[in-house]
């Protein structure tokens, strides 16, 4: 019974209440509906560890870069500094509207950043997660698409 209560009480702080973790073959489906398979010639399984290594797959994520003093918001943490809100707004769109579950703006956002001159780069965790990875189909195994 002891072990039963430690493991409810450790599994509310894992998991904050309200979050909207995504499992990893919906995130594929949704990036793949989103038109982001070989966009700009970067695989779906590109993207998809790209959102694992930002925000462990949760579009409703929000974190504090403390060394530069932005914000990165959603799946794949894009910052506020430059793309939404109170930077340059490149993506012309609010930060907020980059934490809907339904990644429409997200995916958006992040088309508008990987057409630039860094590509996927522009995201330093793909250049060490994902960029040279010889694992990257393992990010869309056994996913229906």
């Amino acid at each position: 019974m002891k072990a039963s209560v430690l493991l409810s009480l450790i599994s509310c702080l894992v998991i904050p209440s309200g979050a909207h973790i995504l499992g990893r073959c919906t995130v594929a489906k949704k990036l793949l509906k989103g038109g982001l398979d070989y966009f700009e010639g970067y695989s779906l399984a590109n993207w998809v560890c790209l959102a694992y290594f930002e925000s462990k797959f949760n579009p409703t994520a929000v974190y504090e870069n403390t060394q530069d003093g932005s914000t990165g918001f959603g799946l794949f943490q894009i910052r506020n500094s430059d793309w939404c809100d109170q930077g340059r707004n490149r993506c012309h769109m609010s930060c907020s509207e980059l934490l809907n579950p339904n990644l429409k703006k997200t995916i958006e956002c992040a088309k508008i950043i990987v057409r630039g001159k860094e590509g996927m780069g522009a995201w330093p965790t793909w250049s060490q997660y994902c960029q040279f990875s010889d694992t990257l189909a393992q990010w869309l195994d056994g996913c229906k698409l």
